[in-house]
């Protein structure tokens, strides 16, 4: 039971796919804290999504092809025990990443690259012999890539203009009503309000107008560089353990991280081609993991995490300033639910299988992540020696249909992933 309990979670997460909604590729591995020893480990997984959707017959009909690309994530960790009481661990990984590219219908160009790389340095004390506090710092290093086709720009450009034409109308009404009303003041400043806003307007429909500047026009894509950026934030938790029973119970709290990208803007038709600041923030999360013996060999384990996906959203300045909206972004917090079994065979062997559930929200799909929801089964397993761990899983996921705002349906996708993990003890 002792070899199954220590190694159980690692080999859960070592089927590669699962994640907890959002951007999110990958999971760190605290566990290995609660091990005995000194260990080093090193992970690989690869994930082959397949995403698609249907467009309306108003924008043509027909499919979006797989949007979602291959990815391969990556990970390595080391622990060392400095006493009895207190260990230490030092986790990289890949902890998000979005690869999206639309190579059929309207949405042909659209495209989005989030690369990241984290490092997380831990320190867990023991208190006694079934209490333990862990916590340290987790720096996370991200780059972004975007690029927003013509017809969706001249969309959400066209659509922007109408809002400032409508809103300047307002105006107009408002200063003609104080005039009226003798307040020669307010009318003037409602008016001089109203007339940059309408004038704006007036730019912006000319610009997304193909009547006054044709189909074609290379300078209405929009694209986007976020430069490297590397940002600290912090882990705190505590579990209880009944080491009798392998029964352990722990509550990790990651902060959220805020990236403030250099971002280089173009759409050159509308005067766009400089350099700005993006905000972004990864969110923070909360996770509640257990692990527990039901009968000789055999591990009930699982999870429920919370993950602040509410809080993600791209919004460039100057794409804002002329569409009046964000790039992309996540409107609700996301719940992970994750319930698995192990079973240890004989000495040397052991395997385990699990289901991992996000409920759907309903909402609005973003095009960069045009899914709702999940559902997922990984199997796999491990060989172990004296010193040497060897862990290979797969898993199966079923992602949830969702709608985009241009009315295209998502459906029927999923996502096939397979991991690999190797931990030398000494």
């Amino acid at each position: 039971m002792k070899k199954l309990a220590t190694s159980v979670a690692a080999l859960a997460l070592g089927a590669g796919a699962a994640s907890a909604g959002g951007i999110e590729r990958g999971n760190i591995n605290y566990s290995l804290l609660f091990q005995s020893g000194n260990h080093i480990e090193f992970g690989a997984s690869l994930v082959n999504p397949n995403v698609s959707g249907e467009y309306p017959a108003a924008l043509g009909g027909g499919s979006t092809g797989n949007m979602a690309k291959s990815y391969a994530s990556l990970s390595a960790s080391y622990k060392n025990q400095l006493s009895d009481n207190l260990d230490f661990g030092l986790f990289l990984n890949t902890p998000y990443g979005a690869n999206a590219l639309y190579t059929q219908g309207v949405y042909t160009g659209l495209a989005a690259d989030w690369e990241s790389k984290g490092t997380a340095a831990i320190l867990k004390y023991r208190i006694g012999d079934r209490f333990s506090i862990f916590g340290g710092l987790r720096y996370v290093e991200s780059t972004a890539d975007i690029a927003i086709p013509e017809l969706l720009v001249r969309n959400s450009v066209g659509n922007y203009a109408t809002d400032l034409g409508a809103q300047a109308a307002q105006l107009a009404a408002d200063a003609g009503a104080a005039a009226v009303a003798g307040d020669l003041a307010t009318a003037a400043a409602l008016g001089a309000e109203a007339a940059a806003l309408g004038a704006e307007a007036t730019r912006l429909g000319t610009a997304a107008n193909p009547l006054s500047n044709p189909l074609g026009d290379p300078g209405m894509t929009y694209t986007a560089t976020g430069e490297k950026r590397g940002d600290v934030g912090y882990v705190l938790g505590a579990a209880y353990e009944i080491p009798d029973i392998a029964l352990r119970v722990a509550l990790t709290w990651e902060s959220g991280i805020t990236h403030k990208f250099d971002t280089a803007e173009a759409l050159t038709s509308l005067g766009i081609n400089g350099n700005g600041t993006t905000e972004v923030e990864l969110p923070q999360s909360i996770a509640l993991d257990f692990q527990t013996g039901i009968a000789q060999g055999t591990l009930l384990f699982g999870g429920i995490k919370w993950t602040e996906w509410s809080k993600w959203e791209v919004r460039t300045p100057a794409y804002e300033s002329v569409t009046g909206g964000r790039v992309t972004g996540l409107d609700n917090d996301t719940v992970t639910y994750r319930l698995g079994l192990g079973r240890q065979f004989n000495e040397t062997t052991s395997g385990f299988a699990q289901i991992s559930y996000e409920a759907s929200t309903g909402d609005v799909a973003s095009r960069l992540a045009p899914t709702d929801g999940r559902i997922s089964l990984g199997i796999g397993g491990q060989w172990q020696d004296e010193n040497a761990k060897l862990r290979a899983g797969m898993e199966y996921v079923s992602l949830g249909d969702a709608t985009d705002g241009s009315g295209v349906e998502f459906s029927g996708n999923s996502a096939i992933g397979v991991g690999m993990s190797f931990t030398l003890s000494f």
